[in-house]
């Protein structure tokens, strides 16, 4: 594969957008690190799939087929940074295709608590597993792993599944598959404005929706955080490279009527350099109430990549503009198709049965 045949230097040297022909294998989605490595064509398609895997999922018989598409491959579940819907998410999708599962979830009771580096880590498990899905608040430490993975003699697939601050490349997928079935029936994503809320400093899941959210026409982004939690100047010069409108602002309910769609999020104290440091930020002002529903649009949608404290108020939970539990039932699909891709299933997948979804 290209990575193989690139020392390490001259990958970092290379740019988030050409680094994406580099993770391919055969001209197909292998290592899966950036939001960057996603074109329009193939967000489109991996919609598609998950559409198809979900629709032959709706039957017994479509289950039995789905479990024998990957029932002799295994996954290893890497996460030394804790999380509850994705690790369950690609527990679930895992399953769904039949793959065989092992998981680290705390290095306590892992070699790396004797001293093992991560790099003879990451090459135990793909002595023993097919594909190795990864977290880790060590910031590129899914790339480094990707690259010594195909230098060595068993190049087995990494999907990052949360590296540091910088990338969340799945769920951005997930977020940008509940965006194409929410607006459907609407043109689809392209001319809708998109509202991000909150700690937009240090969330690695609005940095990498911001990034596939450039592939699509029109597409207007507007980022509402309080002054030490505002949008990252690179995020900023990202979207003037890529030629798209945006708007920074303090101002949360002024926002409300003009969204097709509004993401938000929480403090992500687990990065304050000094504990307890973000508990001085006042954020009452970025949080969405019941009474926020009159203004939100009759067919905006309300998104949150979860967990949530008190941005979102319970009693939003039950409108049907609320989309967040769907969201995440989303990333099982989503993760599911981005799984078969990467194991050549996406034919099989096309083929089976008459019906379509």
């Amino acid at each position: 594969m290209s990575l193989g045949r690139i020392g390490w230097d001259a990958f970092q040297a290379l740019s988030l957008e050409d680094k994406g022909p580099q993770l391919q294998e055969d001209g197909r989605l292998f290592h899966i690190l950036f939001a960057q490595q996603f074109d329009r064509a193939s967000l489109d398609a991996l919609g598609r799939l998950a559409t198809r895997i979900r629709f032959i999922a709706k039957s017994k018989a479509g289950m039995t087929f789905l479990q024998g598409l990957l029932d002799h491959r295994r996954a290893m579940l890497y996460f030394t940074q804790p999380s509850t819907r994705t690790f369950l998410s690609f527990c679930a999708a895992c399953e769904i295709l039949g793959m065989k599962l092992g998981e680290v979830r705390d290095t306590s009771t892992s070699s790396e608590f004797k001293g093992e580096s991560h790099e003879d880590s990451v090459r135990t498990f793909s002595s023993y597993f097919d594909l190795i899905i990864m977290r880790s608040h060590v910031g590129g430490l899914a790339e480094r792993m990707a690259w010594v993975l195909s230098h060595s003699e068993r190049p087995v697939p990494i999907v990052n599944a949360g590296s540091g601050r910088d990338q969340h490349p799945t769920q951005a997928l997930l977020d940008i598959y509940t965006l194409q079935r929410s607006f459907e029936d609407r043109g689809g994503i392209d001319g809708k404005t998109v509202v991000f809320v909150g700690d937009l400093a240090r969330g690695r899941t609005v940095r990498s929706l911001a990034v596939l959210l450039t592939r699509y026409e029109g597409v207007r982004q507007c980022f509402v955080a309080p002054p030490p939690l505002r949008i990252g100047d690179d995020v900023l010069a990202m979207l003037d490279a890529a030629g798209c409108e945006y708007e920074v602002t303090t101002e949360f309910k002024p926002m409300i009527p003009r969204a097709d769609a509004i993401y938000m999020t929480r403090v992500q104290d687990e990065w304050d350099q000094v504990k307890g440091e973000s508990a001085d930020i006042d954020t009452s002002a970025y949080a969405f109430t019941a009474e926020d529903l009159e203004r939100l649009p009759p067919r905006a949608v309300l998104m949150h990549p979860l967990p949530r404290r008190k941005e979102i108020a319970p009693e939003v939970d039950g409108d049907p503009r609320a989309v967040y539990w769907r969201q995440m039932r989303n990333g099982m699909w989503i993760r599911c198709a981005l799984i078969a891709a990467i194991f050549g299933c996406a034919g099989a997948l096309g083929e089976y049965g008459d019906a379509e979804p």
